[in-house]
């Protein structure tokens, strides 16, 4: 089969874990850049618009031609078809896998909604920087939680990279940035420093996502 996929992303976004994922699995791989993260971007909805009703990224075209979005099932699914990146269904450590994924889904990253554009909830500007705050807090209060109940070790799960260390790894770099972070979870600190330092990865995060002087520290 030709593993061509399409991968509709933009520079520091979430797809930037997907285009990880797949250059670890060396595949071949197509970016359609879609900056979606502004408010006033329209050029960067309208392109992904055609693979994602709901105007964000990363959507991914699988090489059949089959349309992905949301990017923990995009990510579960290259562990599936990829093997090696995640465990199998009879992997003891499948349960927490999952957990994992969903929770950075659904209690962290679904929370930059509303970060990103507190006017989509809360209409007087005033009120706006307070909603921001809270969430930034309850980011934070959700990756402590993390920490504690995962028990990190070389990698989240053990001594083996996943997707789910992909996955944190580019989620922690958003804000409050990682100063906060390693405050709040330290052991997952340890972890996405090693994703971070990974030699396969280091064209990747030089072109997608950046190590500035002190960008950890924001």
């Amino acid at each position: 089969m030709d593993s061509h996929y399409i991968l509709y992303s933009d520079a520091g976004s979430g797809g930037v874990a997907v285009e990880a994922a797949l250059t670890l699995m060396g595949q071949r791989y197509e970016v359609v850049e879609a900056p979606t993260s502004e408010p006033d971007d329209v050029a960067g909805g309208d392109r992904v618009l055609a693979a994602n009703p709901l105007r964000q990224v990363p959507a991914l075209v699988l090489p059949g031609g089959e349309v992905m979005t949301e990017s923990a099932a995009i990510l579960l699914r290259l562990g599936e078809l990829h093997p090696g990146f995640a465990p199998g269904p009879d992997d003891p450590r499948r349960p927490a896998f999952l957990r994992w994924m969903a929770y950075v889904s659904a209690a962290i990253y679904s929370l930059y909604w509303v970060k990103d554009d507190p006017s989509r909830l809360v209409p007087d500007p005033a009120a706006q920087p307070a909603l921001v705050a809270r969430t930034l807090a309850r980011i934070s209060e959700c990756w402590g939680i993390m920490e504690r109940e995962a028990a990190p070790r070389r990698y989240i799960l053990g001594d083996e990279l996943t997707v789910l260390d992909l996955y944190v790894t580019v989620v922690s770099r958003f804000q409050p940035r990682r100063r906060r972070f390693y405050e709040v979870a330290p052991r997952l600190g340890e972890v996405v420093r090693r994703v971070d330092a990974d030699p396969r990865l280091a064209a990747l995060w030089a072109e997608r996502y950046p190590f500035e002087p002190g960008w950890d520290r924001l």
